[in-house]
């Protein structure tokens, strides 16, 4: 008897439907928290029981899923390898875009992903004035201490951002750091009204950075430049901001279009 279900995007357009389904669930399952049953799956996806099963078995035998002692599946060690070789190429990608902002700021730009609940660097070009900030590429921070972990967590639900800084604690790394959930969400509702996320001494006294998302990146990115205060001033703000936010468009493009075949 033939199937009732709908033709995907991957058999219209010559692809293999048991890939794009396989890698659906995948991305079923980390929006869910990366653990979830097959009913759950079932569920969001529209798919057969039986299908479901059948492709959750292949990807535990490839490594990519497991199962768990209570019969759910959770997302599998061999994952790790390749989100570690994808982000380092999205570095790679980003670097042109970091350059223009450095070339035309004169400051330190970055990239960075949201991994679990640390933000983590993944890209840098370095100002060439003498006087600069350094971020080391893979370098993990809290993201209540930076302005790029602002723009990251900027979507999340209140509840999402409260979980994360239960999980994470508010340590303070200057006297300028949010130390409250109130203070942080507010910096959000800020971000979403202005489009950009600031970072005043609040990572390391006399450093300020201005940051803004990547929008529809593949995974939550957000790009940054970072200088001492007293370059990066309320005025060159305004300069600095809109130039973020046009290349951040630029950049999403580039991500994008890399994608195709």
């Amino acid at each position: 008897m033939p199937s009732a279900e709908p033709k995907s995007a991957a058999a219209s357009s010559g692809g293999v439907q048991s890939l794009e389904r396989a890698f659906d669930l995948l991305e079923r399952m980390a929006d869910a928290g990366g653990e979830v049953g097959l009913s759950e799956l079932s569920t969001s996806s529209g798919l057969p029981l039986p299908t479901i099963h059948r492709l959750m078995r292949t990807l535990v035998a490839c490594g990519y899923v497991r199962q768990q002692p209570n019969r759910r599946y959770a997302l599998g060690p061999r994952l790790i390898r390749l989100g570690e070789s994808s982000a380092r190429l999205l570095g790679t990608w980003a670097r042109p875009y970091l350059a223009r902002l450095v070339e035309e700021t004169g400051e330190t730009a970055n990239m960075a992903l949201l991994d679990g609940d640390e933000v983590v660097y993944v890209a840098q070009v370095p100002s060439r004035h003498s006087m600069r900030m350094f971020t080391e590429v893979g370098r993990r921070v809290l993201p209540h201490t930076t302005g790029v972990g602002k723009a990251l967590l900027a979507s999340a639900t209140p509840d999402e951002v409260r979980a994360l800084l239960a999980r994470t604690g508010m340590p303070p790394v200057t006297p300028k750091t949010l130390t409250t959930p109130e203070e942080f969400l507010e910096a959000l509702h800020r971000v979403r009204e202005t489009g950009y996320a600031v970072d005043d001494n609040e990572q390391e006294m006399g450093v300020r950075c201005l940051a803004v998302p990547v929008p529809d990146s593949p995974t939550a990115a957000a790009i940054s430049i970072s200088g001492p205060a007293g370059r990066v001033t309320e005025e060159a703000t305004a300069d600095i901001v809109p130039l973020l936010k046009e290349v951040a468009v630029e950049l999403s493009g580039a991500l994008a279009s890399s994608g195709t075949a």
